[in-house]
């Protein structure tokens, strides 16, 4: 059969409640956009109980994938078979509006039709209410009835409490999920985005980029939660702990194909390398084995005597079938310029107290960042961590005390506000050009190779550049010319793994002084000299003289309040 039902107009769930055994499938789909192939014979098939992580390259057909399975495409030929019987959630990197009710009454509307039941029965109460409901009151206890059956036989009466685990789980405290949803930021809607998907407990979880908008307490419970759902999930993600942890199975999405590798993203890794390996062994010899007929050919295909062999061996060449060259992804690191020294004093600061209204941030605060060391700061919401990073940069002010910058200081910072300084009709090589007009071609070019903007690539528009794709253009501009000091508020946010494992073998070998915040461990792991813990309740930070994998065996913890 092809495709499925259209998605239900109010929600990102959609079907009946239950399947007893829950299944999707590609079956030799091919699917194309113009002349880009996307998807050519590929299938699938995705069981009760899966954990399938998919990956492959921008642009390859991950979320191409998703579209087909929740009938928002069709496929070019071939079949996707999704059970009517089945209620699949998807959650994808677009909230969309919300506005008008509380947290918790927004994540319990958009959960499909539980969420459905809960608001018509809040409604047929308020009805049932009003003195002057008249000679309605037959037709809206009949009606009451039957949601009030349905809702309890679906297990409605649990879902308030089971959005405030989930929303809880996602870093919302009672105030957040109180308040208007209208009033939240865009990170913050997208959790309610997954908040939704996750209350509704559907029977197939489709997961895109679930880790990109959540600090690293939330993406500890996540992995959690995904381990111990009843649903079969399929998922895209960037943060390569996070695989590790929850998938069973991964599907690389190469040239058009789906390959299957049994385990989890490092066995991928890895076997993909012997892969690799042996795919560009047997391209070299076959061409090996080509040009040596090929010279016996060009040799002898003149001379009589050999005019048998000759056409024996153009005829054997005819039906070779030509393996293509290997094309292999390869990010290496940017070997960037030495930055100058700085004073040995890099930050100091000094008894600062900072306020937001009513609450308190930081109350005495005193600390220090001494050259060459990297501090990574840790903590829940609301602890102050990009506070912390703003009062450096100079981008905010303490309410009492001084935050005084070392002498030789050259400060670089990153934020997702820095996305909004990148000029949209500029592109992405004009951007670099007029950064540094004086730099050489060759050193431009290979600054953007190395940030993932290879060949063509540096011609697109900034205007119709990813989140990830703009991130990695502020990157490559901060560390084309580095200061000696980066101040950077998660610097790791949509970009893809590949990028990311560059990025940290490129700052390892960066010899200035980093403060930083991150959910992501391959980041904290790779970098982080020193630990700087936030209290959100306005306790005395910690501060760990040892790096972040040191302080982890040290303390048992991943993330302040959360164990491993």
């Amino acid at each position: 059969m092809k495709s499925l039902r259209p998605v239900h107009p109010d929600s990102i769930l959609f079907g009946p409640r239950s399947a007893q055994h829950p299944m999707i499938s590609l079956n030799k789909v091919s699917k194309h956009y113009g002349r880009q192939l996307l998807l050519v014979d590929a299938s699938f098939q995705l069981d009760p109980g899966d954990r399938v992580g998919l990956v492959g390259p921008n642009g390859s057909g991950k979320s191409t994938m998703f579209r087909l399975f929740a009938g928002e495409e069709d496929p070019d030929d071939g079949e996707v078979n999704v059970p009517k019987s089945l209620t699949l959630g998807w959650f994808k990197q677009e909230a969309g509006e919300m506005s008008g009710r509380t947290v918790l009454e927004e994540a319990i509307a958009g959960s499909g039709r539980l969420g459905d039941l809960h608001h018509e029965l809040a409604e047929l109460e308020a009805q049932l209410s009003d003195p002057l409901i008249g000679d309605r009151l037959d037709t809206v206890l009949a009606r009451f009835g039957e949601v009030q059956g349905e809702y309890q036989q679906r297990g409605g009466y649990e879902i308030e409490s089971r959005a405030k685990e989930v929303l809880h789980g996602l870093g919302f405290d009672d105030e957040r999920i109180d308040g208007d949803v209208g009033h939240l930021s865009g990170g913050w809607k997208m959790r309610v985005a997954m908040a939704k998907v996750l209350i509704g407990d559907p029977d197939v979880l489709l997961l895109d980029e679930p880790t990109n908008h959540l600090d690293l307490e939330s993406i500890l419970w996540l992995e959690g939660f995904i381990r111990t759902t009843r649903a079969a999930v399929l998922m895209t993600c960037h943060d390569r702990d996070f695989m590790n942890r929850v998938v069973t199975r991964i599907v690389a999405i190469d040239k058009g194909e789906l390959v299957v590798y049994g385990g989890d993203y490092d066995f991928y890794d890895r076997e993909r390398a012997v892969r690799a390996a042996q795919q560009s062994a047997a391209f070299t010899r076959q061409q090996a084995m080509l040009k040596k007929e090929e010279r016996f050919i060009e040799r002898f295909e003149k001379h009589a005597a050999k005019a048998a062999q000759v056409q024996s061996r153009v005829k054997k060449l005819d039906k070779i079938e030509k393996l293509d060259e290997p094309r292999v992804r390869e990010i290496v690191p940017f070997e960037f310029r030495e930055p100058p020294r700085s004073g040995n004093d890099v930050v100091t600061i000094a008894g600062v107290t900072k306020r937001y209204g009513s609450r308190t941030i930081y109350d005495g605060f005193d600390f220090e960042v001494k050259r060459g060391e990297r501090w990574c700061v840790l903590g829940q919401n609301g602890a102050g961590k990009s506070t912390l990073l703003k009062l450096v940069a100079g981008h905010t002010q303490a309410d009492a005390g001084e935050v005084k910058l070392g002498a030789s200081l050259q400060l670089g910072y990153f934020s997702q506000n820095a996305l909004d300084l990148l000029d949209p009709k500029l592109t992405i090589w004009e951007q670099i050009d007029r950064a540094f007009p004086l730099a050489s071609t060759p050193s431009k070019r290979s600054l953007l190779g190395a940030f993932d903007f290879p060949g063509d690539d540096i011609d697109k528009h900034i205007a119709v550049l990813s989140g990830g794709e703009r991130s990695r253009l502020i990157l490559a501009q901060m560390l084309f010319d580095p200061p000696n000091f980066l101040v950077l508020d998660e610097p790791t946010n949509h970009l893809d793994l590949e990028t990311k494992e560059m990025l940290v073998k490129t700052l390892d070998h960066f010899e200035g002084t980093m403060l930083f915040v991150s959910h992501d461990r391959t980041f904290l792991r790779g970098l982080a000299t020193r630990v700087l813990v936030l209290d959100s309740e306005g306790g005395k930070p910690e501060i760990h003289h040892r790096s972040y994998s040191q302080w982890v065996e040290h303390s048992g913890l991943e993330a302040p309040g959360v164990h491993r």
